[in-house]
């Protein structure tokens, strides 16, 4: 009888923890880790996880970190914190209990021979308009699946209204050019999706569109079309932002337009594209090169 009353209260604050996580304006992906963080933490305790004591937190913890990524760890915290926090309303019993070491790892990215090779491999016109896409916008996958035709603007066939939200809080106005051949197909089409409105059989069932299988088919076309162009780098649509950002800083755009272009909060995520590339450091050298050169004096006869 207790366990049953124990599901059923787990059961409703799970749900309640589900519409305090939309209701702060979660990224979706962000909000399917801090429910499966409550899920996991739920199946260890036996659904009983109101009243976790500081030793069951040290315990479950350490298990986790010998079997998952410190990622996986760190948004499990992140997803019991929360609950704490929204869901019964207490503070936190072990602050400090977690420190995750300080590692980043930079991303892969392709050259524009690459990111060309990518485009002309990938030969159904609506995935690679896509792909194009969230190179040319510098859009994360999200975005590029939430790209509404009323977005770009047929007009001008230039540019995407400022319409994009970047990391919650920000705002982004993607202003990067559309060449002629892309353009017409996005602001013509006449479906309300920018590569397929209606997924293939595969990605359906019941008449509902599934978003997270859509992301992970488009993911994994991308992988799909780079494999054979260099196997050794992950490669996913991710990365097709990763290296619009990496090429822009190369041609010599501003870093402060570089963070606005991508929506970042801060300019030192968008200063970590600078590691990926030489080709900033060259041109440093260039410009003090040739300021120094600019200026004559006469040393006379030094004494």
């Amino acid at each position: 009888m207790m366990e049953t009353s124990a599901k059923a209260d787990f059961e409703q604050n799970y749900q309640r923890h589900l519409k305090h996580l939309k209701l702060k304006g979660l990224q979706p992906k962000t909000i399917e880790a801090y429910s499966r963080a409550i899920r996991r933490v739920g199946d260890r305790f036996d659904k009983q996880i109101d009243e976790l004591s500081e030793a069951q937190l040290t315990d479950y913890f350490t298990e986790l970190v010998a079997s998952h990524s410190w990622s996986t760890v760190k948004l499990d915290l992140y997803g019991l914190k929360f609950y704490y926090e929204y869901v019964l309303r207490k503070p936190w019993v072990a602050p400090g209990l977690i420190k995750p070491p300080r590692s980043q790892r930079l991303p892969d990215i392709v050259t524009v021979a690459e990111v060309q090779r990518i485009f002309a491999a990938t030969r159904v016109l609506s995935y690679r308009v896509f792909f194009f896409t969230l190179y040319s916008l510098g859009l994360r996958l999200g975005e590029g699946l939430r790209l509404q035709v009323g977005d770009i603007d047929g007009v001008r066939q230039r540019r995407a209204h400022p319409r994009f939200q970047g990391q919650p809080g920000s705002f982004r106005s993607p202003r990067a050019s559309q060449p002629s051949g892309a353009a017409p197909f996005l602001a013509h089409s006449s479906q309300p999706r920018v590569a397929l409105s209606r997924p293939p059989p595969r990605f359906a069932s019941g008449g509902q569109h599934h978003h997270g299988v859509e992301r992970r088919g488009r993911a994994t076309r991308a992988r799909a079309r780079h494999r054979p162009l260099r196997p050794k780098k992950k490669i996913t649509p991710h990365s097709l932002r990763h290296s619009y950002a990496t090429h822009l800083i190369e041609a010599g755009v501003d870093l402060i337009e570089v963070q606005k272009f991508l929506g970042h909060h801060s300019i030192l995520t968008t200063a970590r594209y600078t590691h990926l590339t030489d080709q900033t450091k060259h041109h440093a050298l260039e410009r003090i090169n040739a300021l120094m050169d600019g200026f004559s004096i006469a040393w006379g006869q030094v004494k």
